[in-house]
């Protein structure tokens, strides 16, 4: 351990300049993975921004309960299907995913691809069930859910 110590004496600018360098690589992922949203946030999204609700769970999860109104998008064929959300490129985006695991890389991904106004929400499906947040059930893969009366 004291050799570690002297070694930071000793070289104080290389740690400095390794610190900061691992600082602005945390800060420039950080920046590529988009927003995240909280659960709150989220709603208001939704509600006052007309935001568009993407859901990257798995079809039987989304048809087990999902936010009313999201779009059925499962994670593993983001890539294959992204082009099924052109139209909501300008539009806010809030993705939701089990317990917000995949939205980070599909926010990454989607971002990449153009989409400007994209977000992710904290803790997915878990933390909107927790927080006693309506559910619609069923649903047909891939579709957007118009009614929100359910």
């Amino acid at each position: 351990m004291s050799q570690y110590l002297e070694f930071v004496v000793n070289h104080w600018v290389l740690c400095g300049l390794f610190v900061g360098l691992v600082v602005t690589w945390i800060y420039t992922e950080s920046l590529k993975r988009g927003a995240s949203a909280s659960l709150h946030e989220a709603t208001r999204i939704m509600n006052q921004d007309d935001g568009v609700v993407v859901d990257l769970r798995t079809g039987q999860e989304f048809s087990d309960g999902h936010i009313a109104g999201a779009i059925s998008l499962p994670y593993a064929e983001l890539s294959s299907r992204m082009s099924e959300l052109d139209k909501y490129k300008e539009s806010a985006m809030v993705l939701v995913c089990k317990m917000g695991q995949h939205s980070t890389n599909a926010s990454k991904a989607l971002k990449d691809e153009g989409f400007s106004n994209v977000c992710r929400m904290t803790g997915g499906m878990a933390e909107w069930t927790n927080g006693n947040m309506p559910v619609v059930k069923g649903g047909s893969k891939g579709k957007k859910n118009k009614d929100k009366s359910k």
